[in-house]
């Protein structure tokens, strides 16, 4: 089935039809992986549309493009705006939003002075590993390729050119017939997923990985701990050597795309009993109650359409 795209997008300061939104064949993004990006969400909750935690994906944007050298040349409130004003003309509540910043067409070389263009798209999605991914988890490898090493490429920046891992680790876990993959860094340590964060349960003891570990420190992420522990989980970020993988109670990714998603194996070693354990269901309570409004917004994290 042909892919479906929605109607309209805004691009460059004003909203267009979404086969007008071009770039040049040349422009530097294309061929250097030049530009930065944000995934986030909007959900339907008993209040109406609201997009969420808007402002600190926006705030990751800014703060990948000042890594590149990237001037953007709209103001985070006004790419607020954007994300508001193009989910509303396409008539979505529940939606995906990718605010996209990149160096268009200029002069040529690594190091050539571009126009900075941005773009900010929205279409409905639902769970990215898989219709069933959120009830019943999913499968995952330990990848061949491993994460890049400290001071080489940035991995606190969310920059197109970084998914060029995770597109080997996504296609080889596919390929092979899993869920997804894990990737471990350079260290030999773990790392992270394709384009997932990840937690391991031990005791009912949340464990992730720190971001020298090769990780994009997530949004997702930093939600889980904060409602984990306001919940009285206890969550450690440490060191994880790949053997325990194959150890722990319980296993989770997530992200924006991901939001909770258990894994039900790994490498096909089971993880506890094959489903979701009671630390990853609970969590996953917390998050979505965030959208039903059984989970209070403490934090202001929901930011309104």
């Amino acid at each position: 089935m042909a892919q479906q795209y929605p109607e309209w997008i805004w691009q460059n300061g004003e909203i267009k039809p979404w086969k007008d939104a071009t770039t040049h064949v040349m422009s530097h993004a294309l061929h250097y992986g030049s530009s930065v990006f944000e995934g986030i969400r909007s959900y339907a909750t008993p209040d109406g549309a609201a997009i969420f935690r808007l402002t600190d994906h926006l705030k990751r944007l800014y703060q990948s493009a000042r890594i590149y050298d990237m001037v953007l040349p709209y103001s985070l409130e006004e790419l607020a705006a954007a994300c508001r004003d193009v989910i509303k003309k396409n008539g979505f509540s529940a939606a995906y939003l990718r605010p996209v910043a990149y160096r268009g067409l200029g002069g040529f070389g690594l190091s050539a002075e571009t126009p900075i263009d941005v773009a900010v798209a929205t279409w409905p999605m639902g769970p990215y590993l898989g219709p069933e991914a959120l009830e019943k988890g999913i499968t995952a490898c330990v990848s061949s390729w491993q994460r890049f090493a400290p001071n080489t490429i940035p991995a606190g920046a969310k920059a197109g050119g970084n998914y060029l891992s995770g597109q080997l680790i996504a296609r080889e876990a596919r390929r092979l017939g899993f869920g997804e993959g894990i990737a471990m860094a350079s260290s030999g340590l773990l790392s992270e997923g394709a384009g997932e964060n990840l937690f391991l349960v031990f005791d009912g003891v949340l464990h992730t990985t720190p971001a020298s570990a090769s990780i994009l420190t997530g949004i997702t992420r930093d939600t889980i701990k904060v409602l984990a522990r306001e919940e009285g989980i206890e969550v450690v970020e440490r060191d994880i050597p790949r053997e325990y993988l194959y150890l722990c109670d319980e296993l989770l990714m997530c992200g924006t795309a991901a939001e909770i998603t258990p894994i039900n194996s790994v490498d096909g070693k089971q993880i506890g009993n094959g489903t979701a354990g009671r630390v990853t269901r609970r969590l996953q309570e917390l998050y979505f109650g965030l959208f039903d409004g059984s989970t209070s917004d403490k934090w202001g994290w929901l930011e309104a359409v």
